[in-house]
């Protein structure tokens, strides 16, 4: 028997003529009772490959149980095709049901279907255009975000998903315990005694793998985490997931300017790598915006295609703004002044909403803005503070169409100063003694940012919904598959 060959590689290939297998699942069927035209995906490539079926080859018992869904091998000659539209097409000389699908059950009819009908039936929803084009794309990202760390000597480090502190400070975390729910062992107070527990001390699953990231940039100098982080927040936003993956990068001995220049590099090598190596599912998903958007009045069209907002990133150096020059341009804008913005810019201190951060990007900087140096108070404990007092090292990224798509700061590194900051914010320093030990013991400047792989995943595929760029969605009322 001939070798099975992925879809892809037919599509490319630079002979015909020659004896294939191909293997796949039956997108659509089509044809009479002189020949047969079977649309077959096998999920490497967005394009089908179009297999046609002679009824005095193929039987009609044969036939009659290639249905969409169905998954079939078909053995055959690679042709030159007849019709417009593809290279190539195979003749069919035989062809082997693997699994029928019943044509009146199967839930992805050949018709366009609703994001939200494809969530109820996301086991299946790979088997669509978008889903695999999606899908695809992120497996891509995936790939170029551990291809850039390890050409720059970077040390994948994994830290752990069960955890005893909160990163964030937030409060919003899940329980991990073994307690029996109905009848947990109690205190003498009436409170739950976690002695008794798996861990013996209440545990969570993880907000964020960067505390621990640090402890290890303060060994190996450059390591990143790439990993699924969780946040109990009660959230039915198209942006908020409740299990989502985090790529952290820390490192010893970088300032501000340092990690705003990795940042950088890192989402331009990210883009450039999506656009050299996923033309084909760039341009289906472009053009099935482009058909959306035109029910959309005109005020709500984007003012760029896919593939030119891609490039606006990866072709314009990002500007650098201090978190003070930005509040002075939104407080004098146009949208401000007339009320437009859906948070009125007050003044100072203002944490800023995605409208403010997208009219920097799109509006005024027309590129992609890095804001650094924001009040303290609006800033997580760990970022450095710098010398005036009021703000610390921190920086946001912000890109069109998303607004704020990375996080990060120079952390602080002076034991006193930190010290401080937890007391001011309320982080208990005993369950934090470990962290602070790095800050005891050969401490360093050192920094480091995050960029949620979703964000990154909507941005590059034009998704609106970050349901949609995750294969299984966790979200409140939500833990299916």
């Amino acid at each position: 028997m001939t070798k099975r060959t992925k879809i892809e590689a037919l599509l490319k290939s630079s002979q015909a003529n020659i004896d294939v297998t191909v293997k796949g699942w039956v997108r659509t069927k089509r044809g009479n009772k002189n020949v047969n035209f079977i649309a077959l995906n096998d999920g490497s490539t967005i394009n089908n490959l179009q297999v046609v079926a002679d009824p005095n080859i193929i039987s009609e018992e044969i036939i009659k149980q290639v249905t969409t869904g169905a998954c079939i091998a078909v053995h055959g000659k690679l042709v030159e095709s007849q019709g417009a539209g593809q290279k190539y097409e195979v003749n069919a000389e035989s062809i082997e049901i693997y699994g029928t699908a019943d044509p009146e059950k199967f839930p992805l009819q050949p018709k366009k279907h609703s994001m939200e009908f494809l969530r109820e039936i996301a086991h299946l929803r790979p088997r669509t255009n978008t889903f695999g084009a999606v899908f695809r794309i992120r497996h891509a990202m995936a790939f170029a975000v551990h291809n850039f760390f390890n050409e720059k000597g970077f040390c994948y480090f994994h830290t752990p998903i069960i955890t005893g502190s909160d990163a964030e400070g937030a409060g919003e975390m899940f329980r991990v315990t073994t307690l029996d729910a109905k009848n947990p062992p109690l205190n003498a107070d009436g409170s739950i005694n976690y002695k008794e527990d798996f861990f013996e001390k209440e545990t969570n699953l993880t907000v964020s793998g960067q505390l621990e990231g640090e402890l290890a940039a303060m060994a190996l100098s450059d390591i990143y985490t790439f990993g699924p982080t969780f946040r109990a927040e009660n959230s039915n936003t198209t942006r908020h997931l409740a299990e989502f993956w985090m790529i952290e990068p820390e490192m010893a001995f970088y300032d501000l300017k340092d990690n705003m220049d990795l940042a950088e590099e890192f989402l331009k090598y990210l883009i450039k790598y999506a656009l050299d190596h996923c033309a084909d599912d760039l341009a289906f998903l472009e053009q099935r915006l482009i058909e959306e958007e035109k029910n959309k009045p005109n005020t709500e069209k984007s003012e760029m295609t896919l593939t030119e907002k891609l490039r606006f990133v990866s072709e314009n150096d990002f500007e650098r703004v201090t978190y003070t020059e930005a509040i002075d341009i939104l407080r004098n804008s146009n949208p401000n002044k007339k009320k437009k913005f859906q948070y009125i810019v007050e003044g100072w201190g203002t944490d800023l909403q995605s409208e403010h951060e997208r009219y920097l990007v799109e509006k005024h900087f027309k590129k992609p803005v890095i804001l650094t140096n924001y009040p303290k108070d609006i800033k997580s404990f760990y970022m450095r503070m710098d010398e005036d007092g009021k703000t610390v090292a921190a920086m946001d990224i912000l890109f069109p169409g998303i607004g704020e798509i990375v996080g990060g700061s120079q952390r602080e590194e002076r034991l006193d100063v930190l010290v401080a900051r937890m007391d001011e914010m309320g982080v208990p320093k005993e369950e934090m003694d470990w962290y602070l030990d790095t800050r005891r013991y050969g401490t360093a400047p050192h920094s480091g940012f995050g960029l949620g792989f979703e964000r990154l995943i909507i941005f590059v595929t034009g998704m609106a919904n970050i349901r949609d760029v995750i294969p299984f969605p966790r979200t409140p009322g939500n833990a299916e598959f």
